[in-house]
């Protein structure tokens, strides 16, 4: 990458729409993780822990709470929100609207991932559902990538080991299908937080252009404009 290239995208603050705290499996308390992202020089962050009908209504107030607290004494936004992680796809559009009954700013679902035994068609019923973000939508098909664009719905680039394996295909199919893609950590232990330069190598990673990869964080920053009502 040539200089040119970094000041294309350099320019830009990392925004990170799904990440985990001590709510359902990451490591830390939401003011460590946060502040951890703080230090990485994040712009905005998303709690957005993992859930289904046993939990939800548990964990969206908790995280309003921090959320509340900690963008009002920390230099970034915190934005609330939830991941509906392994759900049964018809569950799915009902679980989405209790989720923003409840308050939730960004709706995330585990997407259909080559790493992990998600349940066929679950891309399909979260884009038909609304959802912000589809995160780690594996081998997602050229149908459901124009159907995420048609219903606004971002497809996830994401930095996570495992689930990135399909970043190239996601990158590919959502640019053909005119799909927009937003990328997130979905981190779950301190060093899962990056910084904007690798950020801009996992883009590259996925087979971005300089522009495509500026357009990925401008994208970031529109969904939270979005739900913040900014």
């Amino acid at each position: 990458m040539n200089s040119e290239v970094f000041c294309v995208i350099f320019i830009n603050l990392m925004i990170d729409l799904h990440t985990h705290s001590l709510f359902s499996d990451g490591a830390l308390v939401p003011a460590e993780l946060v502040r951890r992202a703080v230090v990485r020089g994040y712009e905005a962050i998303a709690i957005t822990d993992h859930a289904d009908s046993s939990n939800i209504d548990f964990i969206i107030p908790r995280i309003i709470r921090a959320a509340e607290d900690l963008s009002g004494l920390m230099p970034i936004t915190v934005i609330p929100g939830i991941e509906l992680t392994h759900v049964p796809p018809k569950s799915i559009k009902a679980l989405v609207n209790q989720a923003r009954r409840l308050g939730a700013k960004i709706i995330v679902v585990h997407g259909e991932s080559p790493v992990e035994p998600v349940a066929e068609g679950t891309n399909r019923a979260a884009i038909a559902a609304g959802v912000d973000i589809l995160a780690h939508p594996g081998f997602i098909t050229a149908q459901d990538a124009s159907f995420a664009a048609r219903k606004g719905v971002f497809l996830e680039i994401t930095s996570r080991s495992g689930h990135s394996l399909t970043n190239g295909h996601v990158a590919k199919t959502a640019l053909k299908a005119g799909a927009r893609l937003a990328l997130d950590t979905d981190a779950h232990e301190p060093d899962d937080l990056i910084d904007d330069s690798f950020a801009e190598k996992v883009l590259f990673g996925a087979g971005l252009s300089a522009k495509e990869c500026a357009a990925a964080f401008r994208n970031s920053r529109e969904i939270v404009n979005r739900v913040l009502g900014g």
